[in-house]
């Protein structure tokens, strides 16, 4: 199964970082393939967590799949949990989490292991799909700082 994981240490604290990501109705506005976002539902959690169902579409070229997800926004943890329901891959697992490293910065990370369950898709999406996961930190990281402002200094890594 494909996957890809990164970590960067960011300019900008954990809870901004974690909101950033957590907004996934702004998606379309900035994140490599996503050309729309849908939230179906929204459920709060007694335990401080709150649980999205989602629709993503995600193009490239003359290839556009959608797929649902549940997303658990674990707020106390400051982890992201990304659950795959229905769509084009036969297995989907997403997290991001978050350490905080001083007021001002934090390392972001991301991982993500997918399988498309059509043979043809995945040759047809497969290494656009790695070489946009590899943006996606990059991404991220750009609007933090547009929203945030950029850091006045350059994290330590």
């Amino acid at each position: 199964m494909p996957q890809f994981a990164s970590k960067r240490r960011v300019g900008h604290s954990a809870d901004e970082m974690f909101d950033l990501v957590a907004d996934v109705e702004r998606y379309p506005e900035f994140v490599p393939l996503c050309t729309a976002l849908k939230v179906r539902q929204r459920i709060p959690k007694d335990d401080g967590t709150e649980v999205i169902v989602a629709d993503m579409t995600v193009s490239f070229k003359l290839i556009r799949e959608s797929f649902t997800s549940k997303v658990t926004l674990d707020r106390p943890n400051l982890r992201i949990l990304v659950e795959y329901l229905q769509g084009p891959f036969s297995r989907l697992q997403n997290r991001w989490t978050f350490q905080p490293r001083g007021e001002t910065s934090c390392d972001v990370g991301f991982f993500i292991a997918y399988e498309f369950k059509s043979r043809m898709l995945a040759m047809l999406m497969g290494s656009m799909f790695d070489t946009a996961f590899q943006r996606f930190a990059a991404a991220f990281e750009k609007r933090a700082d547009e929203i945030y402002g950029r850091p006045r200094a350059a994290p330590a890594t």
